[in-house]
């Protein structure tokens, strides 16, 4: 794949607040609090990985460690996983999308077997029992992430009812390909969370490793967003047969008009109309605040690629091959997987 000028403006839009965090988690409709969550820590915490051969793929950074509950689920159940900007209060507010600065792509989430799910590390066996990538369109489409957006973060997933019981780690994440176009360019926002599954019968599916059952070339990983295509290959395994049915607990209904721009909420419906007679949504993510940088910042005079990042692009990062300079501002380093433009 080529970067062309179009490619790095529609790149542009993604702004300081475009990153993300898995981080909260609902059974059966019950909100679980945070005990049995992996949440990622620091400054950069609502920062991606990008690189498919660290470890770091399986919990996120720090997501290794585990956390002292395991939240209990009945097999058959549904739990809800959910994302927002940052941690702050004003973003968990339905007003403000998921995932935003055009952040299109897939939403998959694992399970893994483990003999305790508060001291398991991730290295074992995952196995895929969600999956949902483009949806409908092309350049750049609606997205699993769209929908989730418009669902207020929330994704609905039902447990195998035929799973063992026993632990598990739940692995979510969401893989935003508006950079893609370059290689490990791909960002990966992933969270973990310790279950306990109940009932249920004795199915045991064998699973991949990760690091492993995913490469910076596969075709859903090293993705142009911003060319023709009407349909995309989800990365990693299938999604295992007694599994991957969207729970349906609530339902998005997208409505369209030339003069009004309004998003409501209730506990069973989301609306959304927008002021275009396309997909296109408004972002409100630009106010996000909790976006903070302690790390020194240096300013790039150079790259391999030609290319400029804009401004809130990434410009750097371990195994970055894309720009390294950037067409305004500094190259702020925020984790060793991650720079971004900023000014």
């Amino acid at each position: 794949m080529k970067a062309t000028g179009l490619v790095i403006a529609a790149a542009s839009v993604a702004g300081a607040s475009a990153h993300a965090i898995f981080q909260k988690l609902a059974v059966n409709g019950v909100d679980q609090g945070t005990s049995c969550i992996r949440l990622p820590q620091g400054p950069s915490a609502n920062f991606p990985v990008t690189l498919v051969s660290s470890n770091d793929i399986r919990c996120n950074v720090g997501g290794s460690t585990g956390v002292s509950g395991v939240c209990s689920v009945p097999a058959g159940g549904t739990i809800t996983v959910e994302m927002h900007p940052t941690y702050a209060a004003a973003d968990q507010s339905c007003s403000v999308e998921a995932i935003g600065g055009a952040h299109h792509g897939p939403v998959q989430v694992y399970l893994q077997k483990v003999a305790d799910a508060t001291t398991a590390d991730g290295s074992g066996p995952w196995f895929k029992i969600y999956a949902e990538g483009l949806i409908s369109g092309y350049n750049a489409g609606y997205w699993a992430t769209d929908r989730m957006n418009d669902n207020c973060g929330k994704v609905n997933v039902v447990i195998p009812a035929g799973l063992a019981p026993g632990n598990y780690l739940v692995r979510a994440e969401v893989i935003a390909l508006h950079a893609a176009f370059q290689t490990n360019g791909a960002q990966f926002y992933i969270t973990c969370y310790q279950i306990n599954v109940t009932g249920g019968g004795s199915a045991t599916p064998s699973g991949v490793l990760l690091p492993g059952a995913y490469s910076p070339t596969d075709p859903g990983i090293y993705w142009d967003l911003y060319r023709s295509f009407s349909s995309y290959p989800l990365p990693g395994p299938t999604v295992y047969s007694g599994g991957g049915s969207p729970a349906s607990s609530s339902t998005t209904v997208r409505t369209t008009t030339a003069t009004t721009t309004a998003r409501t909420t209730t506990p069973s419906s989301t609306t959304r109309a927008t002021t275009t007679p396309s997909t296109t949504r408004a972002t409100t993510t630009a106010t996000t605040t909790a976006r903070v940088t302690t790390t020194s910042s240096t300013t790039t005079t150079g790259g391999t690629t030609g290319i400029s990042a804009p401004l809130w692009g990434q410009c750097g990062g371990l195994g970055w091959t894309g720009p390294t300079n950037c067409a305004s501002g500094k190259c702020v380093s925020t984790n060793v997987y991650y720079s971004q433009c900023q000014p």
